[in-house]
């Protein structure tokens, strides 16, 4: 098995980046216009909450997905996820038809699960990679997104228009769409994800396979909180996750608040979203690469950075679509740092018996903070305008900022005599 393990690892990188592909095409093309519907049938001010819903179910189901991940494999965790997500977008289309909120709340919660089997993608990657590769396998699977994720917000204005001969609302029929592509990368992982990485992972360790199960989340919590590098690898991805979320979510409602007709908002949402996803995947691998050769710190400082200048060009953008994209790609910039650094981190800052637990905890911790930004940006941006929500992101910095700090002053100076 140790022999095989090179090969294992090229063939899960493979299928991983080719699921990848597909399901980011599904999140893009739905996702781009989520926050549109949701302030139709929600209104304003609870569109950010409706949004929401979507990064809770993503946080939510991160546990279960890791217990499955303990019990069975990546593959059946990884498939469950895409085939939730399906039934999630059909929900959203039902809501949209029925002008139903509850229904669309639900549709949205379950929607979120493909965006948790991203995030578990990239750990999948690196259950067998090497500790000098760790940081670029992990890179290349986010990476992988941006194929899809940079189509679909520019697909979401032609694939609205399909099936509005069958009365579906232009803004809803995209998530059809996305329900489609999650089960052909459902299908694929669960027929050629073999042998699973973690299972053959675990079985090279000499674990029992339900060890971390019967641990679980919480009992993984003690462990993160006890090693430094796994408490900046949680917040960077959670602080990172909090101002993406937050910027982004309103990001499509502010465009439209110009006033024009909704072809056009379409066409300038789609343009200034796929220029966000870029910013988010497109430059993972050197993400990834400078994680390797420069550290997991100073990485996580690069994003630091990007994020409080994201913020500076968005908020001062008005309703320049240039500015405004220039200032979301920053913003995903920032993003990709954080989480390719931040998971590195998390990924050997645990013992291997606590890794998948920890890895559901940080999923959730993540997605929690960023529900509650997206939540909070709906409001922010009906009472105050979307400059205040660019503010409050900036300073969202500030306990990522004292973590780095905190451990570059508690880091050992080695004294040459």
């Amino acid at each position: 098995m140790t022999a095989d393990v090179p090969r294992i690892q090229r063939q899960t990188v493979r299928l991983l980046f080719l699921t990848q592909v597909i399901a980011g095409v599904g999140i893009a093309v739905g996702g781009s216009v989520g926050a549109l519907l949701a302030a139709d049938i929600a209104g304003i001010g609870l569109s950010g909450v409706a949004q929401s819903a979507n990064v809770v179910g993503a946080a939510l189901f991160a546990v279960p997905a890791a217990a499955i991940v303990e019990r069975r494999g990546r593959r059946p965790s990884l498939a469950a996820l895409y085939a939730v997500a399906a039934v999630g977008a059909l929900l959203v289309v039902a809501a949209a038809m029925r002008s139903s909120v509850p229904l669309l709340f639900a549709g949205l919660f379950l929607f979120g699960c493909a965006s948790a089997a991203g995030y578990q993608a990239r750990y999948a990657a690196v259950d067998l990679a090497t500790n000098a590769l760790r940081g670029r396998h992990l890179s290349l699977v986010v990476w992988a997104t941006t194929v899809g994720a940079v189509a679909g917000p520019s697909l979401a204005a032609p694939s609205g228009a399909a099936l509005s001969p069958y009365g579906v609302p232009a803004m809803a029929a995209p998530f059809f769409f996305s329900a489609a592509l999650f089960v052909l990368a459902a299908l694929g992982l669960l027929l050629l994800l073999r042998p699973d990485p973690a299972v053959v992972a675990r079985a090279m360790a000499g674990a029992p396979a339900a060890a971390g199960a019967r641990r679980g989340v919480g009992a993984a919590l003690p462990v993160v909180l006890a090693g430094a590098s796994a408490r900046l690898g949680v917040g960077a991805m959670a602080v990172g996750h909090v101002v993406m979320v937050g910027v982004m979510t309103m990001t499509p409602v502010h465009i439209r608040s110009a006033g024009h007709d909704a072809a056009h908002t379409l066409r300038l949402v789609g343009l200034v979203l796929s220029a966000h996803i870029a910013g988010m995947f497109a430059l993972a691998p050197v993400f990834g690469w400078l994680t390797d050769r420069l550290g997991r710190r100073p990485v996580v400082g690069i994003g630091i950075l990007l994020l409080l200048l994201a913020c500076g060009v968005a908020g001062t953008a008005g309703h320049d679509p240039a500015r405004l994209a220039a200032g979301l790609t920053l913003v995903g910039l920032g993003w990709s740092a954080s989480m390719v650094a931040g998971s590195t981190l998390l990924s050997e800052g645990v013992p291997a018996e606590f890794r998948a637990s920890a890895q559901g905890l940080s999923d959730l911790a993540m997605g929690l903070a960023g529900a509650t930004a997206g939540a909070l940006s709906g409001v922010v941006v009906e009472n105050w305008g979307y400059p205040t929500l660019a503010l409050l992101a900036a300073l969202a910095t500030a306990p990522l900022i004292a973590l780095v700090l905190g451990g570059i002053a508690l880091a050992p100076v080695r004294v040459d005599p």
